[in-house]
């Protein structure tokens, strides 16, 4: 049984910023959950008995490298993908680099880093749930 196809999934996610104040976004591979090819902001599938928070934090050190600290909930995002047959219920978070650089660690799953101002952010590029996190980040934080 698969989370997202066989029963609605829990996925997680963060908007991390470095101390430049620029956001981390991730190319989605080929072998990602879903659309592939899409920006987003990084984060994973909860695993049983893990809270929100440490799976955030257990998904960018494994794919990424990096510890971050998590510092408040963003976003709730009703994930439906018809044309993937696809359920995910995707908690997001604004978070911030602690340490490393982020590299790829799963090349099947990423195929590209880069961070940005968010105001450089191309919002036709990035996943379903990225860009609900992006309109309430901007929402939330219009002068930022």
């Amino acid at each position: 049984m698969k989370p997202g196809r066989d029963f609605i999934g829990v996925g997680v996610g963060a908007m991390v910023f470095n101390a430049e104040g620029k956001v981390l976004l991730t190319q989605r591979g080929p072998k990602s959950n879903n659309e592939a090819g899409k920006w987003d902001f990084p984060g994973g599938t909860v695993e049983f008995g893990e809270s929100l928070e440490e799976t955030v934090i257990r998904e960018f050190q494994e794919e990424l490298g990096i510890l971050i600290e998590v510092i408040e909930l963003i976003d709730v995002v009703n994930h439906i993908l018809p044309n993937e047959q696809q359920h995910w219920v995707s908690p997001s978070y604004i978070a911030r680099l602690l340490e490393g650089t982020p590299e790829i660690k799963e090349a099947e799953k990423c195929t590209g880093i880069k961070w940005l101002e968010v105001s450089e952010i191309n919002q036709e590029e990035l996943s379903i749930s990225s860009r609900s996190n992006y309109e309430k980040y901007i929402a939330k934080y219009p002068n930022r």
